[in-house]
């Protein structure tokens, strides 16, 4: 256990120092989560930053993040292969 504890704070030793403003809710939930969990706040941070950063949204295509908003198909009566048949293409992006 001692091993980890060290190794941590030489991870945060070498880690950068950035500093954020957050809004005076967030910040009370942040001290309460920090007490119920007997962890440093920074701590708390930390891995919420990590969290966020390492989120399937990333992995995400736009059609991905397009069907999850629901806007695949939301067109009534269009064709259902609208998107995909070239020949509904024809013309498209050019000027009359």
């Amino acid at each position: 256990m001692v091993y980890c504890l060290t190794r941590r704070r030489e991870e945060n030793m070498a880690s950068q120092r950035i500093s954020v403003r957050v809004p005076r809710g967030i910040a009370q939930r942040l001290k309460e989560r920090s007490s119920v969990t007997g962890t440093r706040e920074s701590d708390v941070v930390r891995e919420a930053l990590e969290k966020y950063l390492s989120s399937d949204s990333e992995k995400q295509t736009a059609y991905d993040l397009a069907r999850k908003a629901g806007l695949i198909g939301c067109i009534r009566g269009a064709p259902k292969d609208l998107s995909t048949n070239k020949r509904y293409f024809k013309g498209f992006g050019k000027s009359k």
